[in-house]
This record gives structure tokens, sequence and C-alpha cells, in this order.
């Protein structure tokens, strides 16, 4: 004889929704901040010129930092002026989709014209037109 379980006492196991709900809360808000505080910004410290219509776009892919004493820097990594070309050519030659190939050109504000003028036109003679210069907002 099958005797069933509401006569022995014996409850349905239920899922509590309301824990489960609170855990996943608490997983987006750690992952949210976690993401936030792991933002790098893939430049050398130089400082910027200020401008009040800077914007910030995070999706540009290769850049470039001159700093005050003329010291060219591609990617993290100190270049002479000369190879400077050529290492953006091999990157940029690398790249699916050539037109999506921009360059973020980090100059310090005592840098001469002519100097920023002799980088963008190295950048230029890579294949690369999108150029951005960077500014910092006011």
């Amino acid at each position: 004889m099958k005797v069933s379980g509401k006569h022995l006492g014996i409850k349905k196991p239920r899922i509590e929704m309301l824990p489960l709900i609170d855990i996943v809360f608490l997983l987006l808000i750690f992952f949210i901040y976690a993401m936030l505080s792991m933002a790098v910004h893939r430049s050398l410290p130089i400082s910027l010129p200020v401008s009040s219509t800077a914007k910030i776009d995070m999706e540009l892919s290769l850049t470039v930092a001159v700093r005050q004493n003329g010291e060219v820097f591609f990617e993290d990594k100190m270049v002479p002026l000369e190879n400077l070309q050529s290492a953006l050519q091999d990157r940029f030659q690398k790249a699916a989709d050539k037109k999506s190939v921009c360059v973020e050109l980090f100059a310090d504000e005592a840098i001469t014209y002519q100097e920023l003028y002799r980088i963008l036109d190295i950048i230029t003679s890579a294949g690369i037109s999108n150029v951005s210069l960077q500014a910092d907002a006011k």
C-alpha cells in the first residue's frame, strides 16, 4: 500500500525566488563596479591641453603619445620617430577593416606646432586618415 506524502507531513520542495533575485542583483552590481574600475587608459601620463568640447571615444584602436621632450610612444612602447611609420603600417595592414582603424594622438601641450604636424604627416603617410587629437576637458 502506497502512502502519500501529505499523510506523512512531508512538504513538497520549493525554490524560493526572492533570495535568488537578491543574489543576482548583488552579482550584477559587483560586475558593474568591477568593470568600471578596470577601465584602462592606454597612454602615458602627459599634460594635455584643455578643451571644453572634448569627447571621450573608447573604441579607438591605436595610440601615439608624444612627450614634452619629443619622445614618441606607440602603444606604450618607445619608438624612434624614423620607425613610427613602419610600426603604424604593420598594425594597419593587420587590420581587417581598414576604414575603422584610427589613431588617438596624445601630444603634450608644450610641443611645437611643427612637431605635431611632423607626427600627423607620419600617421597619414602610413595610410591612416582617421586621427583623433586628445585633450582634457575643463
